[in-house]
Parts: C-alpha cells; sequence; structure tokens
C-alpha cells in the first residue's frame, strides 16, 4: 500500500520505534505543553482541573501539562493512579492521563474506579488517547474513559481511528512533538486516492470506461440489484449490465434505463463482455444461488465483487484474479464462524483472521471501514459518516467498487478498493442533509465527488 495516500497510523510498537534515539524528557516536556494549550484554547473558562496521572510517561505528560496549567493561573488538582475514584470530584474539566499507548487488556480495579469516575464528571481531555482503548487495536477489554478531546502525539493511532476505540474519541488534534514520520503497517485512506481512478478520455468507448456486470435481484430484492447497477454508473463505469430472475426482469426494466437487463440464465454470456462482476445484491440464498457463486468464481478471469447473499455459505476458493469481500460484521462472524459481538470488539483481528481464511481483499464495513489484502500486515481505514448507517447503502459501495475495478489503474487492487470506500464515504459526507439520507443520495452525489 503506498503510503502517499492515506495518513499513517501507528502501533504502540510503531510509536516506540518513532521516538527511539530521542531524549525522553524533552518529549515528555513537549507533550504536556501541546495539551495544556489545547486545554487553554478549547476551554478557556475552565479554572478547576483535575488531572489523573497515571505512572508511565503518559502520566508523566498529563502531569508536565498540570503543571503548565497551575503556572497560567489555573487550580489544578492531580489524582494519582492509586487514588480512589471518589478522589476526581466534580471540577470544570478533567485531564485523562491515567493509561497511554502501551495499555492493553482490561484494566485493574483501582483503575476502572477513577475510568468510572472520569466518566461520571465533567468534559475530558485525553492525552493521547482515552484510558482502556488499545492503541494497536482500538479495542476496549472493559470500557474506556468517554473523552471529548484528544490530543495525541506525533500522529493518529490505530485505536483512535478503529472501533470501538474510535467511539471514544470523538474529536482527535495531533501535536508535533519533533519526530520523523516513522513506518507504519496501517494507514488512513485520503480522497487523494481518487486521483488515481481513471475517468473517462477522449479515446474511451462505453467498454473502455469501464464495464460491469451485477448479478443478483431475486424477486422482492430488485431494489438492491438496481443500487448497484446506478452507483456503477454513477462512479464513471461506462457499461453496466445486469442478470437477474426472469420474473424480477420486468421490475428492473422499469428501474433502470441504462443498464442491459439479462436473465441469469444468460449470466455467462453477460460477463463475456464484463471488466469487473458484481455478486450478491438481492441474489437471495440457498443451494442454486451458493453454487452460482461457486462456479462464476471459478470461471471468470476479471476482479469480482462479492456481496451480501453472495457471502452466504461461502467457502475459500481459489483464483488469480482479485477477488473483494464486503461483509459487515455479521456476515463476517458467519463466515468465521463467530459470534457477531466478538467482530465488533476486535474488528482488526477479525479483518485479518478473514482475508488469511479466503486470501483476497476484504472490506469490512462499519464505523472506520477495514480494508485489508493477503501481504499486507495492516490495513486501510476509512472514515464514513454515521448516515451510512441506512439500507441499500452497502450495495451502493458494491457498484462503486465494481466500476472501479473494471478500470485500468496504477493501483493495487487493495488501494482501489480503499478508493471505493472513500469515494462512498465522501458522497455521503457531501449531502447537505446527513438525517434522512438513503443510498440514492449517495448515488446521485457520486459524480461531484469524482469531478
Amino acid at each position: 500500500m503506498d503510503p502517499t495516500f492515506g495518513e499513517p497510523l501507528y502501533t504502540a510498537e510503531e510509536m516506540r520505534a518513532a521516538e527511539e534515539g530521542h531524549d525522553v524528557e524533552e518529549l515528555m516536556e513537549r507533550a504536556g505543553a501541546a495539551v495544556a494549550n489545547a486545554v487553554l484554547e478549547r476551554y478557556p473558562e475552565a479554572k478547576e482541573i483535575v488531572v489523573v496521572a497515571g505512572g508511565g510517561a503518559n502520566g508523566g505528560d498529563a502531569r508536565i501539562a498540570g503543571r503548565i496549567l497551575s503556572e497560567a493561573g489555573k487550580s489544578v488538582r492531580v489524582v494519582d493512579a492509586k487514588s480512589g475514584g471518589d478522589d476526581v470530584g466534580y471540577p470544570d474539566l478533567i485531564v485523562d492521563g491515567l493509561f497511554g499507548t502501551g495499555f492493553s487488556g482490561e484494566p485493574r480495579d483501582d483503575a476502572k474506579a477513577l475510568i468510572d469516575a472520569m466518566n461520571a464528571g465533567p468534559e475530558v481531555v485525553a492525552v493521547d488517547l482515552p484510558s482502556g482503548v488499545d492503541a494497536s487495536t482500538g479495542e476496549v477489554v472493559w470500557e474506556a474513559v468517554e473523552a471529548d478531546h484528544v490530543v495525541t502525539f506525533h500522529g493518529l493511532k490505530v485505536g483512535l481511528e478503529v472501533a470501538p476505540g474510535a467511539f471514544h474519541a470523538p474529536f482527535v488534534e495531533i501535536a508535533d512533538i519533533g519526530l520523523a514520520e516513522g513506518q507504519t503497517n496501517s494507514w488512513l485512506a485520503t480522497a487523494e486516492l481518487l486521483d488515481l481512478i481513471p475517468r473517462r478520455a477522449p479515446g474511451d468507448n462505453k467498454y473502455t470506461a469501464g464495464s460491469v456486470l451485477v448479478v443478483g435481484g431475486s424477486p422482492g430484492y430488485t431494489g438492491a440489484l438496481c443500487l448497484a447497477a446506478r452507483a456503477a454508473f454513477r462512479a464513471d463505469a461506462g457499461y453496466v449490465a445486469v442478470a437477474a430472475p426472469d420474473e424480477s426482469l420486468p421490475i428492473v426494466e422499469q428501474q433502470l434505463l441504462e443498464a442491459v437487463k439479462r436473465s441469469l440464465s444468460d449470466v455467462d454470456e453477460a460477463a463475456e463482455r464484463a471488466g469487473a462482476v458484481a455478486i450478491g445484491p438481492g441474489l437471495g440464498r440457498g443451494d442454486d444461488q451458493r453454487g452460482l457463486v461457486r462456479r462464476l468464481l471459478d470461471r471468470l478471469d476479471v476482479p469480482v465483487v462479492l456481496d451480501a447473499d453472495a457471502l452466504d455459505g461461502l467457502e475459500p476458493f481459489e483464483r488469480e484474479a482479485a477477488t473483494v469481500l464486503t461483509p459487515h460484521e455479521g456476515e463476517l462472524a458467519r463466515l468465521l464462524d463467530r459470534e457477531s459481538k466478538w467482530v465488533a470488539a476486535h474488528r482488526l483481528a477479525a479483518l485479518r483472521e478473514a482475508v488469511d481464511r479466503f486470501k483476497c481483499i476484504v472490506v469490512l464495513k462499519g464505523y472506520g471501514t477495514l480494508v485489508g489484502a493477503p501481504g499486507h500486515e495492516g490495513a486501510l481505514v476509512c472514515r464514513g459518516p454515521a448516515s451510512l448507517a441506512t439500507a441499500g447503502t452497502g450495495d451502493v459501495l458494491t457498484g462503486v467498487l465494481a466500476a472501479f475495478l473494471s478500470k485500468t489503474s496504477v493501483l493495487e487492487p487493495v488501494e482501489v478498493a480503499a478508493a471505493a470506500v472513500v469515494a462512498h464515504a465522501e458522497a455521503a459526507w457531501a449531502h447537505e442533509h446527513q438525517s434522512g439520507l438513503v443510498a440514492s443520495d449517495v448515488i446521485e452525489a457520486l459524480p461531484y465527488v469524482l469531478g
């Protein structure tokens, strides 16, 4: 994955490597000053401040912040890690310096009491990341501080962008403490990726501009097929065909003007012109559908996106062309024979397990969608608004993925997948009203995002 098109996300180990060879006391002084300055700028009315300080470097950063705040005229009280929750009280503001990037697992009982007290108090500014969040994975074993503002040092941490840790850090400020950019395995995908997706050029025809086939649309679920096809067109594909059961075709004919409609029985012929195939939107579940998915995977030599019903009962397979799975947490749980709540709590671990099992690109949808691929140890993380949590937006993403994969690109397939997720998110962000957003709104915004 090319780091040019993303923002680095650091694990605890990667941060230690970035800090190696630097004066620890000097780094702590800079970090503490950054926290104090953030408090003074963002919370100028806060007069009484409690600093909860652990025993490590994070606690040292917090204590330095407390000293600077005291020098600025604030009333500062330091509560150490061995204090009880009652010692926190109810000041104007709390600075959370209990745990740092080295924390993982479940807090001790005394730390739990302090976390509870901070969550019951006023607004909280967290030092580097909210205490209780694993910086390297985003996992929260027990519970974590519900921070209002996070001042993180040098760069974003994985745990600040991957749920559930991301839920505890709604606003993050990055403070420069004088370190050079280090090597990371995970990246926050940025909109610059979209610049590398080819647009229709003067020499293109409708097939060379990107040719997509969408397979699905069983009776009662034709909307999913239509959303994916419309999204592929709006993501700049030049030709889109759909293959659906015969009984669904009259409805599809009414909903899709531009797409070519084919019977599901003619899917092999329809696939001959495709540069990428999306399978699953509204496909239905059963032995026949599972057999069709497996046959197409074996036969096709172009990129394939498997979504929704195409993931039902999916077993590992081998093929040379790129394959992208796009499960949400429940679908991935079924693929891995795990519970959904486990996937939700261990999103990075679940992603890696799925990549290892299926040997293909996996897009784990949700808050902070994750993109992983064989040969890439980390993940690309893609932010999206909460408004995407509505029916049909997954079908839209499938169409965008297929359109992007059907185009010639200098990007690796995993980066193409990340670019599709970014385009999907940017289209949702671009809508004037986030409340009440529907999947069709995302489709209509795609051309404006792609330019």
